[in-house]
């Protein structure tokens, strides 16, 4: 099982950033991918995830209206579009996949996980 992030970088308060998870090996056909986020000194939080099944998503209420989960089946892809980005929103993201078809944002449920990708907003 492979989850790899990439899309992360530098960019300033406001600018956007895409981030991509490319998924492979996993041992089941419907599975949810989360993203999370952890900030140095803080813990991991949910950020976003969607179900590969109905394509149902769920996101956390700092990132409501400026994130966008998405996913491509065919091509083992999910997507995180990432607007008005703000210094807080500054962190190591991760993908990370789950049996099941629900979208459910609790880190521990998840069994795979990415290497990260780091995110920096600048002010």
């Amino acid at each position: 099982v492979q989850l790899v992030e990439s899309g992360g970088g530098l960019v300033q308060a406001g600018g956007s950033l895409r981030l991509s998870c490319a998924v492979s090996g996993l041992p089941f056909d419907d599975y949810v991918i989360g993203w999370f986020r952890q900030a140095p000194g803080k813990e991991r939080e949910g950020v976003s995830c969607i179900s590969s099944y109905d394509g149902e998503t769920d996101y956390a209420h700092s990132v409501k209206g400026r994130f966008t989960i998405s996913i491509d089946n065919a091509k083992n892809m999910v997507y995180l579009q990432m607007n008005s980005l703000k210094p807080d929103d500054t962190a190591v993201y991760y993908c990370a996949a789950d049996q099941g078809t629900i979208p459910i944002m609790v880190s521990g449920i998840y069994d795979y996980w990415g290497q990260g990708t780091q995110v920096t907003v600048s002010s």
